[in-house]
């Protein structure tokens, strides 16, 4: 039995045309399902995917057209208090916002202007080791003792070596914050660039606050200090203290040889610790150390070289920070070691502000905050010099 074609009176089985029938049917659900996947594939891509997807852009463009809507927003926000916009990118997971409490997390364009001010100041962080940390604390393993070691053949009995032991230390991170303030009529103004000076306000008063803790902090409710440790004769100190060399003479070097205290203090050091040392001294204390000479008369301070070159006093590079103590009777005025065994700095790389209206009107407080944490986690690794006998 067939059936007749209409346009050509052609005659076609019927089992035929009806498995026809069928795949087009099928050929018509499959394009469709892979049209709805295609939809919602191209409405997932963040646009960190597009950046990724389409090459042939420049990086330029590329980074701009990612930080371009969290950067408008976080403009409005703090200019205006109009928070609409982060809220909204918080909510399509292109920026990271918190809640009003904790304030909105800078624009990178901000956090990083403050991270490149704190590691050129002269402070520890420019020879500490800094790791960046997502958890409230950071963990570090010391060694008290070395590793057994012994020698060793096919024959005899291996002889059993020493275990060392192990110290944990943990640095806790604490809140370090900013609070400059600007005037509404200042922020209405267009033509002010408000993230540079934001910016340069917060990086001035974080990078002050921290390299004074980093020197003399005492762990409370900030980083705890290279002084803060226990301290005690180089000679008589264990592996929790800090060995330190006298001058000979109170609050000042001795008057015969004063530079062998500088150099006592180098040998000081162990060997290990001496190939990436420096020294760390104020303003002070590097204005004694300029005038002395070694015994043919030349200068134990030498300028550096280069643009950017540090001093060097004995060989080794020489950081001026305003918080180490002046000389004084008694006082432990100059560091020198390995400063990147010796203290390590954890942070976590998020900046928050939070914008303040109402506590000082008619001005607008910005509120910053930052967490940071440091700790020696190695005393063998530096020396202090003593100012006295």
């Amino acid at each position: 039995m067939t059936e007749v074609d209409a346009a050509g009176g052609s005659a076609m089985p019927a089992g035929l045309k009806g498995a026809m029938a069928e795949f087009v049917h099928e050929l018509r659900a499959f394009r469709e399902n892979v049209d709805e996947k295609l939809q919602a594939q191209d409405k997932r891509m963040t646009m960190l995917d597009r950046k990724t997807a389409f090459r042939g852009r420049s990086p330029l463009s590329q980074a701009a057209e990612i930080e371009a809507p969290h950067q408008k927003a976080f403009a409005a926000y703090l200019r205006r208090g109009d928070d609409t916009g982060l809220r909204s990118l918080a909510l399509e997971e292109k920026a990271m916002a918190s809640g009003t409490d904790g304030g909105y997390l800078a624009v990178p364009t901000i956090s990083e202007a403050v991270q490149e001010v704190l590691r050129t100041t002269g402070s520890l962080r420019s020879l500490a080791t800094v790791v960046q940390v997502e958890a409230s604390a950071y963990e570090v393993l010391m060694d008290k003792t070395d590793i057994g070691a012994g020698w060793a053949s096919e024959i005899p009995a291996t002889v059993e070596t020493d275990t060392p032991q192990v110290e944990k230390i943990s640095i806790g991170l604490h809140e370090l914050a900013a609070m400059p303030k600007a005037t509404q009529r200042l922020l209405d103004d267009a033509s002010f660039d408000l993230e540079s000076w934001l910016a340069e306000r917060i990086a001035e008063k974080f990078a002050r606050a921290e390299a004074a803790a980093f020197i003399s902090g005492n762990g409370a409710d900030k980083p705890r200090g290279i002084l803060s440790v226990p301290s005690a004769p180089n000679a008589a100190a264990n592996e929790t203290q800090v060995g330190f060399v006298a001058t000979g003479a109170a609050g000042d070097f001795a008057a015969a040889a004063p530079a062998n205290a500088l150099i006592d203090m180098v040998y000081a050091l162990g060997a290990g610790y001496r190939a990436n040392a420096a020294f760390l001294m104020n303003s002070r204390l590097a204005g004694m150390v300029r005038r002395m000479r070694d015994g043919d008369g030349r200068y134990l301070w030498s300028d550096g070289l280069s643009a950017g070159e540090p001093a060097r006093l004995l060989g080794y590079p020489v950081l001026i920070s305003e918080d180490m103590p002046n000389p004084s009777p008694g006082s432990k005025s100059v560091a020198f070691g390995d400063f990147r065994k010796a203290y390590t700095i954890a942070e976590r790389p998020d900046l928050r502000i939070l914008r303040d209206p109402y506590s000082a009107k008619p001005h607008v407080l910005f509120y910053a905050t930052k967490r940071v944490g440091g700790a020696v986690v190695d005393p063998r690794a530096y020396k202090l010099l003593h100012m006295g006998s």
